[in-house]
């Protein structure tokens, strides 16, 4: 479909769109930054700022946009309830230099929804209703949503596509799950498709896009404007590159084992950029790891020997057995299947961050 003028351009004009998923305690400024190393996408979105009565917005998400180097276009996301303060945190966020407010109506973690913020607000299509409007009135710029296809079902699908249109929404991000299917399951692509013609606006498509050949099948049965990618990103950075790739007719890049642990290098000195504690270095790299490993060997040695690892040396000493004994293998466009990554939520890091944080 053509993009309004007022989405930002992408990389390859005519081309499906390409966007980061936000993730918390990801995507933040040094992600960013390695995606960017191996193939940005067209857009970026922020972790999200907790939106609340005393809140201001986190420094340190503030730096992915005001450090940023990516030279791609970055969304702001929000979180919360509070309509005052999301309308007062979405002003402040607007003198950054960002390409739009995006909010989060989709985080299907427990402590997240029981809260009624994130995926919690899709219990509550009159609340929705008011967030929308008021943002609406007082956003100036671009104003995007991320949710999911419902809550517990997807009774309510239709009425939340019409408050998308009611309230001239610029681009809607749609996890094909609900709220309580989280991660597990079917995507229900067929209700983005229907999404896609319901809404006067964009669609990313987001749901298990794992490899560029998944991204091109979900597109063509969707009709989706883009996709967005967050889990299989971490797990493979060249993705949106070789999305780009795909779509143009090209042959997609072959990433070696040897690509693979020099990623691993990458994201360890990023973890260092953070001064993340060398007690908590094992734990804080397996996060980025469980994913890694589904795509380089079948009968997931390396997932289960990674698990293992105690320390910086018996870490690396599996990456380097794995990845470095057959240096030029293939690292695979797809899981493996059967390898499943942990844990299965959109807040990643959430252990590591609490261990360093003891």
């Amino acid at each position: 479909m053509l993009l309004p003028d007022r989405l930002p351009s992408p990389l390859i004009p005519g081309l499906a769109l390409t966007a980061l998923a936000p993730m918390q305690d990801v995507t933040d400024l040094f992600f960013m930054t390695v995606i960017a190393h191996y193939g940005s996408p067209d857009y970026f979105f922020t972790e999200y700022f907790r939106v609340h009565e005393s809140s201001t917005p986190d420094k340190k998400i503030l730096r992915s946009i005001i450090e940023n180097t990516t030279d791609r276009p970055i969304f702001a996301q929000m979180i919360g309830e509070s309509i005052p303060d999301l309308v007062r945190i979405a002003k402040e966020l607007s003198r950054y230099p960002i390409a739009g407010i995006d909010l989060n109506m989709g985080c299907p973690a427990p402590r997240i929804y029981r809260k009624n913020v994130g995926g919690g607000l899709l219990r509550d299509l009159e609340k929705v209703d008011r967030i929308l409007g008021k943002l609406r009135e007082s956003v100036t710029g671009l104003l995007t949503v991320k949710m999911r296809i419902g809550f517990e079902n997807t009774d309510n699908f239709d009425a939340l596509l019409n408050l998308i249109n009611q309230h001239n929404i610029d681009l809607l991000s749609l996890h094909g799950r609900t709220v309580k299917e989280m991660y597990h399951g079917t995507v229900h692509y067929n209700l983005i498709a229907h999404a896609v013609e319901r809404v006067n606006c964009p669609v990313l498509a987001n749901g298990n896009v794992t490899s560029a050949p998944t991204a091109a099948a979900i597109l063509a049965e969707t009709g989706a404007a883009g996709v967005m990618i967050g889990r299989s990103a971490i797990r493979n950075p060249w993705i949106f590159q070789q999305v780009r790739q795909h779509l143009s007719g090209q042959p997609i890049a072959r990433i070696t084992l040897a690509d693979v642990r020099d990623y691993i290098d990458r994201l360890s000195n990023t973890t260092m950029a953070l001064t993340v504690p060398r007690r908590a270095q094992v734990s804080y790299m397996k996060m980025y790891l469980n994913y890694i490993a589904q795509s380089v060997d079948p009968a997931g040695g390396f997932l289960r020997e990674m698990r293992l690892a105690q320390t910086d040396e018996a870490l690396y000493g599996v990456c380097d057995r794995y990845l470095l004994s057959n240096p030029h293998q293939e690292f695979s466009l797809e899981p493996y299947p059967g390898l499943v990554a942990r844990p299965n939520c959109e807040v990643v890091r959430e252990l590591a961050v609490a261990i360093v944080n003891r």
